[in-house]
């Protein structure tokens, strides 16, 4: 997993939500047009591999895959993977 893949879906448990909307994943990245741009690689990215899933609108939901890997790795080493 890339390491800003992992930084997104680390926000998840560290919000404490299974859901969250792009917009609150854009501003904790500083909100500048190229972070924003990384942030959707990194959620395409985890869409694609099964973590993430889009709840509809800007929306995505932690999937029982991305649940998993939050509640079975330390969160340190999340990008080792």
């Amino acid at each position: 997993m890339k390491p800003l893949s992992a930084e997104v879906l680390k926000m998840f448990s560290e919000m404490r939500r299974d859901r969250l909307d792009l917009h609150v994943m854009f501003e904790s990245s500083g909100n500048e047009p190229a972070a924003r741009a990384q942030v959707l690689d990194a959620v395409e990215d985890l869409v694609r591999e099964g973590y993430l899933q889009s709840a509809g609108g800007d929306f995505y939901i932690l999937t029982d895959k991305g649940k998993q890997a939050l509640a079975n790795t330390d969160p340190e080493k999340l990008s080792a993977h």
